[in-house]
């Protein structure tokens, strides 16, 4: 599979390894409440790839979600790449601010955010999931480190998100009205969404006119125009009329086995 490639990700790619712990101390005088405990909800203040590698002693492997919103990276945003890392290159970039004109900003980027990708990685459970928020600026960029991070067999979905609720004028060229969420699991095998219940109004339009011993069911239409390979075969309805097939252009949506079981 193929794999990003940015100037720096030599030195990244363990950088997280290096970073030293830092012990997590309480403060009282913080608190909302009176006991003060490191197993409680927490809020940790301080530079975010130490405050990862801080709460790896505790919370490794044990973190269900986790939702990041890293700088997008628009050249606007006066960030700066702050990693000590073993890189002349990589030391010229310190505290220098990160703008449009930065020809590298995009590798500053992805350098800043593998180490706590990695992090973040080890944080979480074999069910986890993670939810970063990104625009067009990165996006295609996150989507190959999170491959190269998580494995592109966990990746989840894009889910994208209308952020306007109007067009703008002033837009060059297309109005961006939209962002997105980048899902990704720790395991794409254990990890299943938390669904909604379902309400009344769901459960009303599932019937059950003939006693199906298998419970409500909801007529809908089996045809599909997609293309596929077992989608044409001839139907007998319960009056004994033969369908020869589904109408011209279309296909069955499911195989003459699944139709069976159905």
């Amino acid at each position: 599979m193929a794999q990003i490639q940015f100037k720096g990700k030599s030195f990244v790619q363990n950088h997280h390894l290096l970073v030293k712990y830092h012990e997590l101390i309480p403060k009282k005088d913080k608190s909302l409440t009176d006991k003060v405990s490191l197993h409680d909800n927490l809020i940790v203040h301080g530079d975010n790839l130490k405050a990862l590698k801080a709460l790896l002693p505790l919370y490794a492997g044990k973190i269900k979600c986790i939702y990041i919103d890293p700088p997008y990276n628009t050249g606007n945003e006066k960030w700066a790449y702050n990693d000590n890392v073993n890189s002349p290159m990589m030391q010229e970039w310190l505290g220098k601010v990160v703008d449009r004109e930065d020809l590298t900003r995009h590798d500053k980027w992805l350098c800043m955010m593998m180490p706590r990708l990695k992090l973040l990685r080890e944080l979480l459970r074999d069910d986890g999931s993670i939810f970063i928020s990104i625009d067009d600026h990165e996006s295609h960029h996150l989507r190959c480190l999170m491959d190269d991070v998580f494995g592109a067999e966990n990746f989840i979905a894009c889910i994208v998100w209308h952020k306007m609720d109007s067009p703008k004028n002033t837009a060059i060229h297309l109005s961006e009205d939209h962002e997105y969420i980048l899902l990704y699991a720790r395991n794409g095998q254990q990890w299943r969404p938390n669904s909604l219940p379902r309400t009344q109004a769901m459960v009303n339009r599932y019937k059950n006119p003939d006693n199906d011993p298998r419970g409500p069911w909801l007529l809908s239409d089996l045809a599909a125009r997609n293309f596929y390979d077992e989608g044409r075969y001839p139907i007998t309805t319960p009056s004994g009329r033969v369908i020869h097939g589904p109408p011209a252009g279309s296909y069955w949506r499911v195989s003459k086995e699944r139709f069976d079981q159905l």
